[in-house]
Parts: structure tokens; sequence; C-alpha cells
């Protein structure tokens, strides 16, 4: 295990540049498994998810070269089993079961693994490719997807809520698949539309009218270059940190419209920013003022922005609530701030139809859950010794941390290292006195 340890109460001043996002590389490089051409991929963001997917590329026999921030794949033929060790460390990995079961006719893919936000069921995905003709059975002794399809063929298939991750999955297992697919109330996140455009760059028929996306399946792919576009959840992160040290900074390679729905909030909040040529700047400019929100999927307040809003929020005057709605475990964080000094209280509000409101599977939240907070303030924070349990609540715990007082001990270091390309580093040039140290 790693420890940052964080000398807080300076404010950050500089300049940073946002990296390649996160949930586009990661599905890029499944989607570069769908052809035995060669695919390059441009700005690649060095983070432990995609070093781990290019490590299941080879294991499937593949060739995965990362130079720089640039990813060569080719991938000739494909052997059909994902290792469970490697598997289990990304969610992303449940999606090979598209190249697989397209070109290889067999997967044999372990359980998803990833941060554990919540329950995050695969069944979306697997119930829509045995409408496509897959015979899939899971092994509750070995921990696997057993998957067959001698041809996948097209369909129309709604999904009953929304997942972006169902919806790429399904996009790419339908474009060598035979005949047209509709998918129906698919995913609307930004970053599906990227996907689309690269698999459409590679020789694939695939259209977007709102929620829903027609596919023509084609008999093969071929090749392509690909750039992917800055990382939304990094650029929020990095304005967050602006603002809570009350000093400024600057994210080139973010524009105002990748992160509409955050400004809108930052608005209500009395956050300061400003469009630059090619970026973004984030200020303090007075007192923050409490707001309500809840997250939702695209185009709402995405869930990845919820737990640094909080943190935000412990400097806002008044009391602000933050209602989850898209995973049923997310507060993972909430008992770390209070180390810190945060006033933060867990309630349950008045929802008059729960299963259209919660897009999780509300079977698979505890009896006595929460899915909303008050925050309380303004809070004075202060050092502490906290623990990281996820990506996004890693990074939340940080910036409690620079914006407290004293020297705070953030424990599960290396879990931001999912996420964020040398996280820790470009807060330093950013003016943060923070230290990696290894246990």
């Amino acid at each position: 295990m790693e420890k940052f340890i964080i000398n807080g109460g300076k404010k950050l001043r500089g300049e940073i540049r946002v990296s390649g996002a996160k949930n586009v590389a990661l599905k890029a490089l499944v989607a570069a498994c769908l052809t035995s051409e060669e695919v390059i991929i441009d700005n690649v963001p060095h983070i432990l998810d995609v070093f781990t997917m290019i490590e299941i590329i080879k294991d499937l026999g593949g060739k995965a070269i990362m130079r720089d921030h640039t990813v060569t794949v080719r991938v000739d033929t494909l052997r059909t089993k994902i290792p469970f060790d490697k598997a289990v460390e990304v969610r992303t990995s449940s999606m090979f079961l598209a190249p697989l079961l397209a070109r290889a006719k067999e997967a044999i893919v372990p359980n998803p693994g990833g941060c554990r936000i919540g329950a995050r069921p695969i069944n979306r995905i697997i119930k829509g490719l045995r409408q496509m003709g897959a015979i899939i059975t899971y092994n509750s002794k070995d921990g696997y997807f057993h998957a067959k399809a001698k041809q996948l063929k097209g369909v129309t298939y709604e999904f009953k809520k929304n997942t972006h991750t169902g919806t790429e999955t399904m996009i790419m297992a339908s474009v060598l698949a035979k005949g047209k697919t509709i998918l129906k109330n698919a995913a609307l996140e930004p970053e599906i539309d990227e996907l689309i455009a690269f698999l459409n760059g590679m020789g694939a028929k695939i259209k977007r009218h709102l929620r829903t996306i027609t596919i023509e399946g084609v008999e093969e792919l071929h090749g392509a270059h690909f750039t992917i576009g800055p990382d939304r959840n990094e650029a929020v992160t990095y304005a967050i940190a602006g603002i809570i040290t009350e000093g400024e900074v600057i994210v080139d390679g973010i524009l105002a419209k990748d992160i509409k729905e955050f400004l809108g909030v930052l608005d209500k909040a009395g956050g300061g920013y400003e469009e630059k040529a090619d970026g973004m700047r984030f200020f303090y400019k007075g007192k923050l003022k409490p707001t309500d929100i809840s997250t939702s999927c695209y185009p709402g307040f995405m869930t990845d922005w919820q737990s640094p809003w909080a943190v935000l929020m412990t400097k806002a005057k008044g009391t602000s609530s933050i209602h989850e709605t898209v995973f049923e475990s997310r507060f993972g964080y909430v008992e770390e701030l209070k180390k810190m000094g945060a006033h933060i209280a867990f309630f349950n509000p008045k929802v008059d139809d729960p299963k259209r409101v919660y897009n999780f599977n509300l079977s698979d939240a505890k009896k006595d859950s929460y899915h909303a907070i008050s925050v309380s303030g303004p809070a004075k924070l202060h050092n502490a010794v906290v623990n990281i349990t996820d990506l996004r609540a890693g990074a939340t715990l940080v910036l409690a941390s620079l914006a407290g007082s004293g020297t705070s001990v953030v424990f599960g270091a290396e879990k931001l290292d999912r996420g964020y390309e040398k996280f820790d580093k470009c807060l330093v040039r950013l003016g943060a006195d923070i230290k990696r140290v290894k246990d």
C-alpha cells in the first residue's frame, strides 16, 4: 500500500493539461480487437486501468505497444479466455465479450472488477447478447461466464435502465453481427459518441438518433487512427482543486461544452470560471453558496462528480444536499471526510417512483442504506489519517487534505493511479505540498 503525506492550506495556482478520457481509452482498446488490422490510438492516459487492458489484449494473443501516449494494437487471432487476476482489476474487462464472440465465437470472461461503488449488474449486457444468439452460462465455481455464438444476429433490444457500458458492449457486438441491430433507450454519454466515431472510422455502419442507435452489421472492420478527447472527470477534479484552495487553476484541453452540466451547478454555487482559447480557468471569487443536486445519467450531473462536489460544499455557507441515483453505494468517503471536520449527515429523500428515479436495481441496495447526504458549512477542514475506498473518493480526500489545515495522511494512494495520470506530480506543479510514500 502507498500513502500521500499532504500539508494543506496552500493555494493552488498554475496550468495543467487534461489527459485523454479514461472512459474512452478503455473502450477503444476493446474495439481495436474487432479487427485483425493495425489500430493506432492517440492521447491515451498513463493509468493503471489502461495498462491492465493492454495486458489483457496480450493475454488474448494480440500485440499492444504504448509509446508516449499512443497505443498501437494488432490482434491477428484471439484466444478466448481472460485471466481472472487481471479481469477483476478493471470493470471494462467484461466488454471483451463483444470481440471474442464476434471473431472467436467463444468467450470465457470473469465477473468484472474495478471500484466497488455498486453492483454494476452485468445482466443487462448478458441479456442483450443472449437475444443476439449467444449461449451464455455462469459457473459460480470458477467465477467465469462461458459464452458461445456461431454467428451473432441483429436484434431490436431495449435497455430497461440507462447503462453506458451496456450500450457500448452491445454496439461492439453488433458491428460484425448479421443484419440490423436497433438499440433503444441507449445511453447518451458523449464518450459513447466517441466510440461510435472510432468504430465508423474502422468501417462500421452506426447511426444515432437521440436514445436510438442503429447498427448495420458488416463483414469485417479495418484498421484506423483515432485520437481520444479530454477527460471530463479529471477536468472537474482540477477545477475544484483550484476553487477549494482559494487559488486559480487553468485546465488546458477542456471546453465549456464538455462540462456544461458541471458549470451550471458551479454558477449556482458562485464558483469562478472563464473560457480560454484552449481550456478553462477556474478560480475562487468569494464565499460559496449551498446547492441541491441529484446525480443522473447524461446529460445530468455525473455520479463521478458528486464526491468532489461534496467536499467543495463544505466551504459553502448553509446546507447543501446530494442525492445519488446512479449507484447504490457511493458515499464511502463520507466517514473519512467527517474525520477531517466535515459536517455531513445521511438521509433518504422522499421519492414517488423509486424504480424510475434510481438507475440501480433497488434489490441490490442494503435495507439500511442511504441515498443522499446533507453537507453543512462552512466547515474548517483539518488534518486526519484517512483511507481511500475508490477512485473518485480518493481524489475527494486529497482535495480535502489540500484545503484543510495541518498534515494529513491518505492511505491507498495507488487507487488513484487507476484513473489519474501522475495525480500527485500534477498537483505539485500547481503548488501543492504532497508526497507519495510506500509502506
